[in-house]
């Protein structure tokens, strides 16, 4: 894979507190591709931050429907991965990929 390509499974990190909170257990949380393969977004984590990864979750959040200003919308689909990095490793998702 090109780097180009890892950065397309990979979209944004998630910075929230319950993800912060993970961050005390070795667990990174990151937006990804709804195509992306457990596998894909392992190799992706370990080719872009030099980690190693020891395992990888995915969740799939559906989108809502919702009124902004009176108008009825509906929210988009996410794919998040949560990525369990083996001991001593670590990633800075504050400084952005």
């Amino acid at each position: 894979m090109t780097t180009a390509s890892l950065y397309d499974v990979i979209l944004s990190p998630v910075i929230t507190e319950k993800s912060t909170a993970a961050s005390e257990f070795n667990q990174v949380i990151f937006k990804v591709r709804q195509d992306a393969t457990k596998a894909q977004i392992k190799k992706a984590v370990e080719k872009l931050f030099d980690v190693k990864v020891l395992a990888v979750n995915t969740i799939v959040r559906k989108g809502k429907n919702k009124r902004f200003r009176g108008i009825p919308g509906r929210q988009k689909d996410i794919k998040k991965a949560v990525v369990r990095l083996a001991e001593g490793e670590k990633i800075d998702v504050t400084t952005g990929i």
